[in-house]
């Protein structure tokens, strides 16, 4: 197969596409074998009708047409490959020879990635955040341990305090109607984190066990009954149980029963090291996009509108998936966010230049350097992927490669080889 591109304006190239006789006929067989089988034709069972007596029938130059049609997209493909092209959105083809016995011949307009416009990119200087971590951050590991192996005790006695368990059953009321969602039963709740509304759960703290209260609150804005969002709701609250969490005595006996540690401060020690090496990370991910920042704002770079649009629907499906995979619509989505297609759009769109203006900026770098992704920096990354989700390697670069995300692996991968010659050249204070 051959394949040109010419460049006929700022952003869009015409490849010229000729695909060989050969490769044609295999098409034309091929969507023989696939419509004889579906056409009715008079004397003779369907699928068994001679390739003459079909194309007579169906017509010659439509079943050419079909083949084309059919082999056009994958031709397309290879052409790309081969030309190093890269749309931006879907080619407008024009077929400008279809003739049996001859290569089929066509052109396909697209718009491509514009041309970047590189500034410095070596060289820069950029501040690298303090690493340290204090005695404080290590109390806050040691505390957050104590509450994940807390014990819950059910009290006999005693009133409800702020970090207990409690199970509840609730009836609530908006202008002495229930409502949707008004009414539970066994409901646990653990006050102090803003059950229902933020208010709700604070208004139990001195109730007993077999109390029952009455609580008044105001209902979200965007509670998912509209038709009580925002009004005042009165819930009839009933304590059934309260169970309080009893935290360890921090000491040697502590360091054993949540760690492989014999000590306290063995486990303080061990606390620490990974907060310095979470912490290093960190700051390094700092200096990285700073540096990435840095680039993109000494490059200069005219991004199409339809590369924007397109990245800003992305993001917008990206936002609404959760809802959706809960089961709502993105209209109940909007109505519960109070906002709509258009607001967020426009809310999307500055982040969606700047992704696109940084990714753009790094292709060009990788490409100004000759930075490229070998078959032994992708196996490595396929094998973290297959490490993590427990996966045989194999089937993993085949599922991968199946679903088009092997191509996306390998860009990002190239962007950070990328940043990683930023950082190599870069000024670190």
């Amino acid at each position: 197969m051959k394949a040109t591109a010419e460049k006929v304006a700022k952003n869009t190239v015409v490849l010229e596409i000729e695909v060989e006789p050969e490769r044609f006929k295999e098409a034309v067989d091929k969507k023989y074998r696939e419509l004889v089988k579906k056409v009715n034709i008079p004397g003779f069972r369907r699928g068994k009708a001679p390739r003459v007596i079909f194309e007579r029938y169906y017509g010659k130059e439509v079943l050419l047409n079909e083949a084309v049609e059919a082999l056009i997209p994958e031709a397309y493909l290879d052409a790309l490959k081969q030309t190093g092209v890269e749309p931006i959105a879907a080619p407008d083809v024009e077929i400008t020879q279809v003739e049996e016995g001859k290569p089929v011949i066509f052109k396909a307009t697209v718009e491509v990635k514009p041309e970047v416009s590189l500034g410095t990119y070596k060289g820069l200087e950029v501040e690298k955040p303090p690493v340290e971590v204090t005695n404080e951050d290590v109390d806050q590991e040691i505390e957050r341990l104590r509450q994940r192996y807390a014990k819950l005790v059910t009290l006999e006695e005693g009133v409800v305090q702020k970090g207990d368990i409690v199970t509840i059953d609730y009836e609530g009321t908006v202008d002495g109607k229930p409502f949707k969602g008004s009414r539970a039963s066994d409901r646990s709740v653990e006050v102090g984190l803003g059950f229902l509304v933020e208010d709700f759960d604070e208004q139990l703290l001195g109730m007993a066990v077999n109390e029952t209260r009455e609580i008044t609150t105001r209902l979200p804005d965007d509670y998912h009954d509209e038709s009580v969002a925002g009004k005042e709701a009165v819930f009839r609250v009933t304590v059934k149980c309260i169970r309080r969490k009893e935290l360890a005595e921090v000491d040697d006996d502590f360091a054993k029963d949540v760690s492989e540690f014999d000590t306290l401060d063995e486990l303080r020690a061990d606390l620490r090291h990974k907060l310095e090496i979470a912490a290093e990370k960190k700051a390094e991910a700092a200096v990285r996009e700073a540096l990435v920042e840095k680039a993109a704002a000494a490059a200069e770079v005219e991004i199409p509108e339809r590369m924007i649009e397109a990245r800003v629907e992305s993001m917008t499906q990206e936002m609404l998936r959760p809802a959706v995979q809960q089961g709502l619509t993105p209209e109940d989505y909007f109505r519960l966010t109070n906002t709509n297609p258009e607001e967020l759009r426009e809310k999307l769109r500055p982040e969606a230049e700047r992704s696109i203006k940084r990714e753009l900026v790094l292709d060009a770098i990788a490409r100004a350097e000759g930075l490229e992704i070998g078959e032994e920096d992708l196996t490595r990354e396929l094998k973290r992927i297959a490490d993590f989700y427990r996966q045989d390697l194999d089937k993993v670069r085949q599922v991968l490669t199946e679903s088009g995300e092997l191509e996306g692996i390998k860009k990002r991968l190239l962007r950070n080889k990328a940043i990683d010659l930023l950082a190599a050249h870069a000024q670190i204070k």
